[in-house]
């Protein structure tokens, strides 16, 4: 699958889980304000924020993907990062603010639920839409597993695609939050008691203070600029000690800039017999090399250095280190 495919894959993922949540919305609002209950509000301002959420991760891969331009040599991509996390930050706080702050209201003022019957049908349908939402979603990471050769959870904990782990994360706090919600009113229901519905409501926001905190935090994280993991770091200064007239990589540095791309720069120390012509030969075969086994590498710059003390026994050490196992996207090592 190419990367433009990939990248449709995510477009429609996340056009799919926004119409979903816009109508779960509509239904989960209607139900709510029909009986009462304080977990269908919040369950409600949950949807209404994953809504959200989507039309921020809907422009994070629009906006993201813009070519690179004189002004921004190095493309958009880490402009994706800054609205996933801005969708992060109107989930933690609108929905969870509204479920945990609508829950206590309704434990402390006892108000009162009634039409049952309105909220189970919603609950039920909206079970549904959000399952076909998440299977979708869960379709595009074992695919993409697949062709990294990493296991699913090893490719949704490396990935630097922030906008499939916010819908996996997302749709998933969805079905649990609809379980909680059906748990508070059916307890409600039974006892006549609304600190139950109240419960679920906070529990709730919880879940999405959770969600929230996890996908702000892998936001920041490339946002700064992270590097691949320490395995495929290993792998490619192995690829470039193997160059011809290459004595050692005595500085190897990289970074995610979006998520199919790539940096990577070394200082190289090449031997005495170089020539210009040798030393511009590498670096053309460093770029193809690299590019062949890790095609979200889209830089490569090769900085010829003289030698430091020591620089051969570190550089020697991370490549005796590399255990050769595949990896995955951008450090995403393949299954032990």
């Amino acid at each position: 699958m190419s990367e433009a495919e990939v990248k449709s894959e995510s477009v429609g993922t996340v056009v799919v889980a926004g119409a979903a949540n816009l109508a779960i919305a509509v239904a989960k609002l209607v139900a709510g304000l029909i009986s009462g209950s304080a977990a269908m509000l919040s369950e409600a301002a949950h949807s209404v924020a994953d809504t959200t959420t989507e039309v921020l991760l809907y422009l994070a891969l629009r906006r993201g993907a813009r070519p690179a331009d004189r002004r921004h040599p190095f493309g958009y991509g880490k402009e994706s990062y800054v609205w996933a996390f801005l969708a992060a930050l109107f989930t933690f706080v609108v929905g969870a603010g509204f479920a945990i702050t609508h829950g206590v209201t309704t434990i402390l003022v006892h108000e009162h639920t009634g039409n049952y019957l309105a909220s189970y049908i919603v609950l039920a349908l909206s079970f549904v839409i959000e399952s076909i939402s998440l299977a979708r979603a869960v379709r595009q990471i074992r695919r993409a597993s697949r062709r990294w050769r990493a296991s699913p959870h090893r490719y949704l904990r490396l990935t630097a695609d922030t906008t499939v782990k916010a819908v996996f994360l997302e749709d998933s706090a969805a079905l649990i939050g609809l379980l909680l919600a059906a748990a508070g009113l059916t307890l409600s229901h039974l006892t006549g008691e609304e600190l139950y519905d109240g419960l679920a409501s906070i529990l709730i926001g919880v879940l999405l203070l959770v969600v929230a905190g996890i996908l702000a935090r892998s936001n920041i994280s490339l946002l700064v600029g992270r590097a691949v993991s320490d395995r495929v770091h290993r792998r490619i200064e192995r690829e470039l000690s193997a160059l011809p007239h290459v004595d050692r990589v005595d500085t190897l540095m990289t970074m995610f800039l979006g998520p199919e791309d790539i940096l990577v720069a070394a200082k190289v120390d090449f031997d005495d017999e170089a020539s210009g012509a040798d030393i511009e030969a590498a670096a053309d075969q460093a770029e193809r090399r690299l590019t062949e086994q890790f095609p979200e590498i889209g830089y490569v710059f090769l900085d010829p250095t003289p030698s430091r003390p020591g620089a051969a026994r570190r550089g020697t050490r991370l490549v005796q280190e590399d255990d050769g196992r595949p990896d995955g996207p951008g450090g995403v090592p393949g299954p032990p």
